[in-house]
This record gives structure tokens, sequence and C-alpha cells, in this order.
């Protein structure tokens, strides 16, 4: 038996596992769909082990961005995104992640009402190829629901099919007590239909109906719409809040076994259409429950960091490190071809939920209050009991950044530069949201309009007005843009940044100072980080054993490419250090 068909095998294992309740009549009429479906990447196929190694590498990082964030009259928005990154970004990422770029009429595009094409406004799937041919792309996977203006909710109403069988909407509406949920608005929306009134089920609000994916077609549609993606330049696939697809009475709906079963599906099904492929999930929960897409190796290969951000908010916040010191401390070490996707910023808010269990109600009330200062909003979710608890802070990075006071841009460079290097530094492939980079501060002129929180972080840019603001080399969008592509350069030389290379957090007892050490022996990278507004000086000798100086070793800062020869030596505030051993 060849290795394809050992994996075809599995494929129909895994298939009759995930629908134990569906006829073999039916599981076999599925499966010869999804063999369709594959056979045009089952042709001469063979185990290629070196595109698998080249999943990433330390110059790996991804640069997140709506397909409308940056825009000019009269041309497509991908087209002017495409033109902006290869003349102004070319070097600060290798991976695009462009946000949902389907019709949609709600969330920021994730409310899709089209799985054929590419929304007009933003252009064609060409476009998207165009953009692909120097950088690889992230696309969404939406899965969990669709636009209340979608084929197979119009279908539903009026009893067509396929609707009434892809859409959840359960007869008993008493016996979902213990959903967990981030939202604080109703479970269930009511629908007017062919036959009557019918509640159908909106995890995420009354435009965003959930698809019931007990249905095996379910799965056939977004393998398909997968598919189309790869073929035409994505590389890396994010399953949109894969946590909530599963329904069952009486449970959580929350990271359900079905839920796993279906990204092991996925990624075997990826692997055969295009094995350098890299799958995202997405979940925003506390760090044990997003880890358990990645720690048995056969479902994800990145999972995003949802507690770097506000650890890292109340660090710099508070100048405390104890909870960061701690955490780092305990790094989960994660099966091969897996890590995390490190950011401080994204199109959603700062989540809180990755907290529970590490930071206390206080602490997490005073960063609460901190954002509120910097004009940040807190979203809330609706917990069993009625009772509502803060899900994110909204609020620009850029915002977050400044400083409590008469004047708010006192080191809110220094400290934007910190989250970013901070991000760079620790294991894992690290990620930039471009509204951060080019320096937006709370839009709120957009929240006003649209009365949604987290339109704050979502600032879209005219191309031409912001070209000129790049022009003045003293912005802050062209300072952040020219000091990260810097940085990124050097990072992509040191083989201590790849994603899974070692990392272990140094013990020190200067409270506000950060000591981690990227990577083994001569390739070791010494990252040293100064998290308060004042100087620092430090001696790298008292404070890591391992290092050996000698009249023929310095230590260099690959950052600055500054020298240290001395036993003690000075940062400045927010400052990061790369150092490593060299003659």
């Amino acid at each position: 038996m060849s290795e394809l068909d050992s994996e075809l095998d599995e494929l129909r294992l895994s298939l009759r596992e995930i629908y134990p309740e569906h006829s073999e009549q039916e599981i076999n009429s599925v499966w010869s769909q999804l063999l369709q479906i594959l056979d045009p990447f089952c042709v001469n196929k063979g185990t290629d082990e070196l595109e698998i190694e080249s999943i990433w590498d330390s110059s790996s990082v991804v640069l997140i961005t709506y397909p409308d964030s940056i825009y000019r009259k009269d041309e497509s928005t991908l087209k002017t995104l495409t033109e902006f990154v290869k003349n102004r970004l070319g070097g600060l990422s290798s991976v695009i992640h462009v946000l949902p770029f389907l019709p949609s009429t709600s969330d920021g595009g994730f409310a899709v009402s089209n799985h054929e094409k590419i929304d007009d406004t933003f252009g064609n799937w060409n476009d998207l190829k165009d953009l692909s041919s120097k950088h690889k792309i992230m696309a969404d996977l939406v899965l969990n629901h669709v636009s209340s203006s979608h084929p197979w909710v119009h279908q539903f109403i009026k009893s067509e099919d396929p609707g009434p069988s892809y859409i959840v909407s359960p007869s008993e509406t008493n016996v979902w007590e213990n959903v967990i949920r981030p939202r604080n608005t109703s479970l269930f929306t009511n629908i007017n239909t062919k036959q009557g009134f019918k509640s159908v089920w909106t995890t995420f609000g009354p435009d965003q109906i959930d698809v019931d994916w007990r249905n095996p077609h379910i799965f056939l549609e977004f393998l398909k719409l997968l598919v189309r993606y790869i073929t035409n330049g994505a590389d890396w696939i994010r399953l949109d809040a894969i946590a909530f697809i599963w329904k069952e009475p009486y449970t959580t709906c929350l990271h359900l076994d079905p839920v796993h079963s279906i990204v092991k599906l996925l990624n075997k099904c990826l692997k055969i259409i295009k094995p350098s492929a890299v799958l995202i999930t997405e979940t925003n929960v506390p760090e044990k429950e997003n880890l358990s897409y990645l720690i048995e190796g056969n479902e994800a290969n990145l999972a995003y960091n949802f507690t770097l951000p506000p650890l890292l908010l109340e660090a710099i916040y508070t100048g405390k490190t104890d909870l960061l010191k701690s955490w780092l401390s305990t790094w989960k070490e994660l099966p091969r071809h897996t890590s995390l996707l490190n950011f401080t910023s994204s199109h959603d808010g700062i989540g809180l939920r990755a907290l529970e269990g590490i930071m206390d109600d206080q602490r997490i009330h005073n960063l609460l209050v901190e954002s509120e200062k910097r004009g940040g909003l807190v979203s809330h979710r609706r917990l069993s009991n009625g009772d509502d608890q803060p899900y994110e802070l909204n609020i620009s990075w850029w915002s977050a950044m400044s400083n409590e006071g008469s004047d708010n841009t006192v080191f809110q460079f220094e400290r934007f530069l910190l989250s970013q290097l901070f991000t760079l530094s620790i294991k894992g492939v690290p990620a930039f949201y471009l509204p951060s980079v080019l320096a937006s501060p709370n839009d709120i002129d957009s929240f006003r309009k649209t009365g949604q929180r987290r339109d704050l972080n979502r600032e879209k840019f005219e191309a031409n007005q912001l070209l000129d603001v790049l022009k003045n080399f003293d912005s802050p969008a062209s300072k952040n843009i020219s000091y990260l592509t810097h940085i990124v350069k050097v990072r992509s030389r040191l083989k201590a940044f790849h994603p899974e290379a070692s990392m272990k957090c140094i013990s020190t007892n200067i409270a506000n100072c950060i000591i981690l050490q990227r990577g083994l022996d001569e390739d070791s990278v010494y990252v040293i980080c100064n998290m308060s507004s004042k100087f620092l000086s430090i001696s790298p000798l008292n404070q890591i054993n391992s290092l050996e100086l000698t009249p023929e070793k310095r230590l260099l800062d690959n950052i600055t490419g500054s020298y240290f020869n001395t036993d003690t030596f000075k940062l400045n505030p927010y400052q990061v250090v790369w150092l490593t051993l060299t003659d």
C-alpha cells in the first residue's frame, strides 16, 4: 500500500468516526465526492519532506491587513495593496494575512454572503494571485457561520435544499443553558420562513447564522472553498472560530471532540492538496484550551497566542514582569511543525479569556482602567447565569502605547518598538497588524459611525494620503516601517529565531528586566528587555551563567551593531538588545 493509499484510508475512517449517525450509503456518497475534490492533487503525489520542512524559518513574519486597509479611488483594493506592499512594505513580512475578502454583509468580512467570488470592491482571484507572487498568503475559512443573506439561508427560508440541512435550527431551545460563547447578544434569532418563524443559532450575532457541521456535506462545501483558496495563491489557512462549530445539547458547545476530529481531517486533506501549507486555529479561550489544537501534532500547525497581548500590555503599563516571566518560564513544548502565532494587535480586540488562571481579577480590572484612560473600550460576553463579563479590550495598539498625562507621546514610540521586538523575540511566528505599524490611533470617527467597538482599531488609509505621510521620515508610520524592516532583516539571519528553536527565560532579580535565551550553543541569542521608563544598568556576566566573556570574545547587539566588552552596560528606557558572542 502506497503512502497516499494509507492517507486516503485514514480520511475515510475519519469520516466514519465523525459522522456515525449517517448511513453507510450516505458516507460512501460523501467519500466519493471528497475523492473527486482531492483527485487533481493525488496525481504523481509523493512524500515531499523537503517541502514540509520549509513551512517556516527565522524570516517568517506575518502582516495582518484587511483587503481594503489601503484604498485608492477607482482601483480594486487588492491591486492597491499589492502595489503598496511591493513599494513600501516588501521587507516587512514573508506572509500576508488578507482578512476576509469574500462578499460579506457585516463584521468586517466575517459574515460571508457568497463563497464563490472575491468582493468586487477588493478585486478578483487574479488580484490575489498577483499578491501571492512575492508573498505567501494567509486566508480565512469562516467555518462557523454565514451571512443572513447567504444562499443557504435563503434556501432555508424557502424550505429548498440544501438550506434546511445546512442551517442550525434546534427544535428545542431549553437544552443549551451550558453554552459558552463570546457575545452578549441572543443565542437564537427568529427568522420568518415558509413554514413560519424558526429559531436559528447565532453564536456571534443576528447577521451571522451558524451552519450545521453535523451534516458531512458542510465539510465538503468548505473543503471546496479551501481548494479554491489554495489554487488561487493561499498557502496558510486560518480556521476562524473553529471551536464553536459543533453543537450538542447540555454541553458547552466549545471544543467538543468532533471539532478536533474535523481539524485533523482538514489537516489530512490540506497535506494532500499542498504539503507545505500551514493550518492555523483561532480560538480566543484560556491557554490550555487554545493549545489543545497543537499538542497532538496532527491538527493545526499554529495557534494564535492570545495570552501574549494582555500580559505584555500589563507589564508595559506597570513595569511588573512577574506574570510575564512566570508564563515564559512554563512555556509548553510543542510537537514538531507546530508553534504559536505571536501578535500584539489584530483586527479583533485584545482578548481577556486567555488571562483566566494567570492574572487575578484586580490586576485585570487595573488593566482595563489603564486602557480606558487611553481611549479604550471594553466588550463583554454573556455567561450562562446571565451575567456579562469583560471579554476583550478595544483599542488601537498605538494608542495603547501612549503615555498617561499632558504629553501622551512620551515614550510612545519606544514602547511600541519594545512590544514588537518582544513579539519578534519569543518562540513562534511573529505577526504585525498593518494599522499598528502605520501608527493608527483610536479611530473614533469610525466607531461613532458604526457603533462597533472593534472599529476603533480598523482604520482605513487612502493610498495617496498615506504616501504623503511616509514622505516625512520623522512621522511615526515612516519610523515604524523603517525600524521594523531593519529588525526583520536582522532576525532572518539568526537561526535562533526559528519558530521552533528553543527558548529559556533566564531568572533575574531585576524586577523590570526580562532575559531570554533563544537557540543553543553557538547559535544562541540573548534577548534583554528593559520593561521600564528608566535607564537600566545590567551586568550580563552576573545574570547569564552560560556567558563566558574573554579578551577574545565580545557581545554584539545585532540590532544596533554595537559591541560590549565591559562587565556592565546601560539600556535605554524600553530598549531591547539581541546579544550574541562574537570574536
